[in-house]
């Protein structure tokens, strides 16, 4: 275990008083599957966070204060008007939770979706279901992509008034998978990142992370989610 996976499992039982609310977190994740996005890819991305959700140190944070659970949200977006949710609110208070939304994400086949990148609007989206989480301590929208907004509203046109509903997005940011070189890889995924942390992420604490393509998006979202997850049960604790 982490030094700061141990520092969380020994104080966590120790400040029952934080638990005023039945919801710490709200977490909804948004998974680019627009025309960009092969079979193939969209199967690494949802298996992908399956293994994440699975990490022993993503499980250990997930459930630190069942008193004061974590509520998840899973849904995909493409184009304008193409969003669909293939996880609803859930409360993940245990292993059981946690294993049934793997189990549906296992269980999903890819359908049909229109092609073009409305990041704008599936961030207005997100922000839309993470409303009806409002009594949560923290709100966070986590939008995966792997390319810039092509249709609808440009992303930083919107971002300070989400942000300013109290509600935080983080990215994760996919490179090619097949690049021509490496030096080549490095310099596509450094523009883009920089495009989501220009035009994106908003709110305390938000960052970027990346994955050198969708083979490397299992290890990527493990570490997002150990950041956002951790860095606020830990400044809870605090």
């Amino acid at each position: 275990m982490s030094p700061r996976g141990l520092l969380l499992a020994l104080t966590v039982g120790l400040i029952p008083q934080l638990a005023q609310a039945n919801c710490r977190q709200a977490l909804a994740l948004g998974l680019d599957v627009s025309g960009s996005v092969d079979l193939h890819e969209y199967r690494l991305q949802l298996d992908g966070l399956v293994t994440a959700l699975n990490s022993p140190d993503v499980v250990r944070t997930i459930l630190a204060m069942p008193s004061a659970p974590i509520d998840i949200l899973i849904f995909e977006w493409s184009g304008p008007t193409d969003q669909a949710i293939l996880v609803p609110w859930t409360t993940l208070s245990d292993l059981n939770s946690i294993s049934a939304i793997s189990e549906k994400l296992a269980r999903t086949e890819r359908r049909s979706a229109t092609p073009g990148t409305a990041l704008g609007v599936a961030m207005t989206v997100g922000a839309q279901f993470l409303d009806e989480r409002a009594h949560c301590w923290k709100r966070t929208l986590d939008i995966s992509g792997d390319g810039k907004s092509n249709l609808g509203p440009r992303p930083r046109h919107l971002k300070d008034a989400i942000g300013a509903r109290g509600i935080t997005v983080n990215a994760l940011v996919i490179g090619t998978d097949a690049p021509a070189s490496d030096d080549r890889r490095q310099t596509e995924i450094g523009e883009l990142s920089a495009y989501f942390q220009a035009e994106v992420i908003t709110g305390p604490g938000a960052f970027v992370q990346t994955s050198l393509g969708f083979e490397d998006y299992a290890d990527a979202m493990t570490r997002k989610l150990r950041r956002e997850l951790e860095d606020f049960v830990m400044g809870r604790l605090q």
